[in-house]
């Protein structure tokens, strides 16, 4: 079979630069008397959707950065999503208000449907409705982006013509389930028509439209949950869409209906996949490999590279730098040892932190395997070797170490991978493992209990990880008030055990894969987030012995005297987080660029019919109202 590197070949195109969706002109899809009539004039056409996807960068950075707004991973700098008074409403182009994409997507979709029922595309029906099958999985995935960004966003069909009323009218966002609701449409159509084996290597197929499925019902469900009666989602007067859709009522006909219809989808959805997918293979290979499609079933989708065409250099900067990001200790912290203990459990035989090798023996296989410096280490000058690794403190900037945990998961050691610009390495985009953690979750957010295949799916997950897969006993050993993790409370309370174990293995499953702040958002977690000091290594008590003065003084790193743990907001006193991070309610979701609402006033009336999101200014650029009461 032929390999198709998805590498976003620009056929078609998605537009590079960004504009008013009220504003753009139709995406140039070339002469429509030539394309749309084989089935592979729509393989091209839809090729350019996939550069949606993340991707390691062709210099430093790409996915394995993007933990790095999180409590996972930070980077060289305080993010200014985590306090207050910087982050502000930005101009269009600079934000992720933008609907070029789904111009394009739409533009693809439609003049499809048109000639298709004009019976004008020959070739054979299963890759023709494949390819459409494509084109609303895209639509779905852009969406979904807007979701989570947004919450309420206009929904858009078709491209419009240039009448300002009916760009009015379409400008109207519309309430972020009923966002959520067209989302899985989409997707159900996307899982009609799509293939059960991908066409090609690196295309999508149909369990990838089922576990985006699942991953947007199970976002929308908990978000729905956590922020229940706030300015966040609909049905309540603190909503910001109230006044434009004073009769508002949930599709389920309440709330909890609503919550109660999203978890079922995402179990359902997930269960598909799961069923028939198995985790069978060893962990780190899917991130270090060239190719992990073909013999690893778990692998629904990869991204892959070709040198001279489109590569990047994740080996070389991780391998042989810090990679201007670093794992926190409260992420390495939340991972199991292997018999299933906490790390503060009595009998769990942790050895304690005074090196990182030390504090990662006999730990969850995906730490050990994630972190530099539990065991065979890459890019060093003594290969196969258990030994201790330095962290990279005094290197500057996307060199630089900035926690002291150094990231290994997407390091390859075959030969040419560490060259700049060179790596071709594969990146997975879906895995089957994701289907089995939102089964876990949406099936005990549902029912308040384990059943079903949660037995099944979550002892698979802990078996390939090298845990114990009694997870009973993780359950029963767990002390919430001994976690460090954001996630253990829900408006000031505990959360109950089980379910925090269910977050816990998510987080651990998905370390350096960009999905925690979305996580952190949907429960509600960053509202823990006050006076928060990230922490790495264990500096002080024993690696410094490994560094000359140079190397760690004020500035490089937090002193001695501050804490044992490097504390990067604390290496500098001039840091604005200098007293950790304060999570503004407000930044739960994306402010509208001004220009927006410039574009939507109605004429006449001098009004626009979009509403800002909460906290955030209507008519001016600058910061969120922090006193904005969203409870």
């Amino acid at each position: 079979m032929k390999k198709y590197w998805l590498i976003g070949i620009a056929f078609f195109g998605i537009g590079v630069t960004s504009c008013s969706f009220l504003e753009c002109d139709p995406q140039d899809f070339g002469d429509e008397t030539a394309y749309f009539k084989k089935a592979d004039d729509l393989k091209m056409s839809v090729n350019s959707f996939y550069e949606l996807f993340p991707k390691m960068n062709a210099l430093y950075g790409g996915l394995y950065v993007n933990d790095n707004t999180s409590d996972n991973q930070i980077g060289t700098g305080a993010d200014e999503l985590f306090y207050p008074g910087t982050k502000k409403t930005v101009k269009q182009e600079n934000s992720e208000w933008k609907f070029e994409n789904l111009r394009g997507i739409n533009f693809f979709i439609n003049k499809t449907e048109e000639e298709l029922k004009a019976g004008n595309i020959v070739g054979t029906e299963e890759f023709i409705n494949h390819y459409l099958g494509e084109g609303y999985f895209f639509r779905a995935y852009d969406y979904y982006r807007l979701l989570t960004s947004y919450g309420d966003v206009p929904i858009l069909t078709k491209m419009m013509e240039n009448n300002q009323a009916e760009l009015a009218a379409y400008s109207i966002r519309a309430p972020r389930n009923e966002v959520a609701r067209f989302i899985l449409k989409d997707l159900d159509t996307a899982i009609d028509l799509m293939m059960d084996k991908a066409p090609e290597s690196g295309r999508l197929c149909k369990d990838a439209a089922l576990l985006m499925k699942a991953r947007v019902a199970l976002y929308e469900a908990t978000w729905e949950k956590y922020h229940a009666g706030t300015c966040f989602v609909p049905g309540n007067a603190k909503w910001p869409g109230a006044s434009v859709y004073p009769d508002f009522q949930f599709k389920a006909g309440s709330a909890q209906k609503e919550i109660e219809f999203f978890l079922d989808e995402a179990i359902a959805a997930a269960d598909a996949v799961a069923l028939h997918r198995n985790l069978d293979k060893e962990y780190i290979t899917m991130f270090n490999s060239l190719n992990v499609f073909g013999d690893n079933d778990e692998v629904i989708l990869a991204r892959y590279y070709a040198v001279n065409v489109i590569s990047h250099s994740c080996s070389n900067y991780l391998g042989r730098t810090g990679g201007g990001t670093g794992l926190t200790r409260a992420c390495v912290n939340s991972f199991l040892m292997k018999n299933g203990l906490p790390i503060y459990a009595d009998g769990n035989g942790y050895q304690g932190d005074k090196t990182v090798y030390a504090e990662i023996q006999d730990r969850d296989v995906r730490i050990a395997t994630s972190l530099k410096g539990g065991g065979f280490i890459h890019g060093e000058s003594i290969k196969d070797t258990i030994h201790y690794v330095k962290p990279h403190l005094s290197q500057t900037g996307n060199e630089s170490s900035t926690t002291g945990y150094e990231i290994e998961k997407f390091v390859s050691d075959v030969d040419g991978q560490d060259v700049q610009g060179k790596g071709t390495t594969a990146t997975p985009i879906f895995r089957a493992a994701e289907a089995y953690l939102i089964y876990l979750e949406a099936y005990y957010e549902r029912h308040g209990q384990l059943g079903g295949n949660c037995d099944t799916y979550w002892r698979a997950l802990r078996k390939r990880a090298g845990v114990d897969e009694n997870y009973a006993t993780t359950i029963t050993a767990t002390d919430l008030s001994q976690e460090s993790d954001l996630a253990t409370k829900w408006k000031g309370t505990y959360i109950d055990k089980t379910l925090y174990n269910i977050r816990r293995e998510r987080r651990c499953e998905f370390i350096v894969e960009g999905m925690r702040l979305n996580d952190l958002k949907r429960w509600r977690a960053l509202d823990n987030m006050v006076e928060y000091q990230v922490e790495g290594i264990n500096l002080w008590t024993e690696m410094y012995k490994m560094y000359g003065t140079d190397d760690l003084k004020e500035g490089t790193v937090s002193q001695a005297g501050i804490s044992n743990y490097i504390r990067p907001l604390q290496k500098n006193a001039t840091n604005i987080a200098y007293n950790g991070y304060n999570f503004p309610k407000p930044h739960y979701l994306e402010p509208i660029p001004i220009s927006e609402f410039l574009l939507t006033v109605d004429q006449t009336t001098s009004k626009t019919v979009l509403y800002q999101n909460p906290g955030w200014p209507a008519d001016y650029d600058g910061t969120a109202d922090y006193s904005y009461d969203c409870d």
